[in-house]
């Protein structure tokens, strides 16, 4: 499993041209099952993703994003050896 840490990067009053192109490649994400969570972070300062795959496959995806093709953000990816969890969330495994 991994966190993605998606922070507004120099370009970040560029979101609104790249808006319709990221939340198509957030669609996409959930379409295939990679992407398991997306929320912003609060205040406004970019977003957290939840996703599964390989730590290749992770980073070939997010590289994929238009907000970070285009630096409206910069991407963090963090890999995380779930030990535990609650009941249901034996999909983030």
């Amino acid at each position: 499993m991994f966190i993605v840490i998606l922070r507004f990067g120099d370009h970040k009053q560029d979101a609104p041209k790249y808006m319709n192109d990221h939340n198509q490649w957030i669609s996409d994400g959930f379409e295939s099952g990679a992407l398991q969570l997306v929320g912003s972070i609060v205040p406004a300062a970019g977003g957290v993703l939840l996703v599964r795959g390989t730590r290749e496959e992770v980073e070939a995806r997010v590289a994929q994003d238009p907000f970070v093709a285009h630096g409206v953000v910069t991407a963090e990816v963090i890999e995380v050896n779930v030990g535990r969890h609650t009941p249901g969330l034996e999909c983030l495994l």
